[in-house]
């Protein structure tokens, strides 16, 4: 029972707020364009300085974890590899290729990575995933570019690939925590106060705006499609990754972000990049939609089975 308590009070807030979000698109308090108004500062201040405090808050000696990083990376690389396979053998249309290929292998990590670590093992699993964030970020950019420009028609552009790596708010925010931290640069306290009461927005407002762009219009449309993508996302990844961290012996904080990042649902941005990068936008929605529901089901059951496992 305690493990059932834990999980709910892990899981339940993050549906509540999505609740939330959708209710206030129900209303219409918020309609589609200033929906992606908000998502947008979100991304590019809100969850930037969360990132950036985590990391200066962390103690990077303490935190760093070789092992775990190679994994993740190792990880996602394996995941790209398979589900280029799978998407060529199963989807022969190229626009939908591009987008199935994306849902797989990218995860929410930012936005689900640290509350659910830091809810379970408190500010140690923050700074894990906060540093782990300057890893993978960039790895998910530059393979969610060649999926969508692979199946486009056009060669991917290796030029276009950096400029997203260097322009990254993620990726400048993780790189300005490290610095301050590596040069133990002090941030003076009323500044520190701003970006603490600003980042502490991130999480809550995420989650009730990506309630309030849930749309179900094209579900009909995309069920095949929709179906292989979760099943993969949301079940197939993370059993296979977690059952490799156990036996590689993996428990824990590190276990929980390896959670994250191989159980989170699929990241809001490639709705965003399948629309600029001629993806299906629609099945990308779709897949955003779904997999951020579902996910609420699978990671409680994660989290019930790794705690009721002794492995957390």
């Amino acid at each position: 029972m305690e493990s059932l308590r834990i999980a709910l009070e892990i899981v339940l807030p993050l549906f509540l707020l999505l609740a939330v979000g959708y209710v206030i698109k129900l209303t219409g308090m918020m309609n589609e364009t200033s929906v992606r108004q908000v998502n947008s500062v979100i991304f590019k201040v809100f969850l930037p300085l969360l990132v950036f405090l985590n990391i200066y808050n962390t103690d990077l000696v303490a935190s760093f974890d070789s092992s775990l990083l190679v994994f993740t990376a190792a990880g996602v690389l394996v995941q790209f590899i398979i589900s280029l396979c799978l998407v060529i053998l199963v989807e022969h249309d190229n626009a939908r290729r591009g987008v199935m290929l994306q849902g797989m292998f990218r995860s929410n990590f930012v936005l689900f990575g640290i509350p659910i670590s830091t809810s379970l093992f408190g500010d140690s699993a923050a700074g894990l995933a906060a540093i782990l964030i300057a890893v993978i970020i960039p790895l998910y950019n530059m393979l969610a570019v060649i999926s969508l420009e692979s199946f486009n028609g056009h060669r991917p552009s290796i030029l276009k690939i950096l400029i997203g790596i260097v322009t990254n708010p993620l990726i400048l925010a993780s790189a300005a925590g490290i610095f301050f931290v590596v040069f133990q640069i002090p941030l003076p306290h009323i500044f520190y106060k701003t970006v603490s009461d600003l980042s502490s927005i991130a999480t809550p407002l995420a989650f009730v705006i990506l309630g309030a762009s849930f749309s179900f219009g094209e579900t009909g449309r995309c069920a095949r499609s929709l179906s292989i993508t979760l099943g993969m996302k949301l079940l197939a990844y993370p059993l296979l990754f977690l059952a490799l961290a156990i036996l590689l012996g993996f428990r824990g904080a590190p276990l929980a972000v390896l959670l994250t990042v191989f159980g989170s649902p699929i990241a809001v941005s490639s709705f965003t990049m399948a629309q600029q990068m001629g993806g299906d936008d629609k099945l990308a929605g779709q897949l955003v939609v779904f997999s951020s529901l579902f996910s609420i089901l699978t990671m409680f059951l994660f989290i019930f089975g790794l705690k009721e496992l002794a492995f957390f």
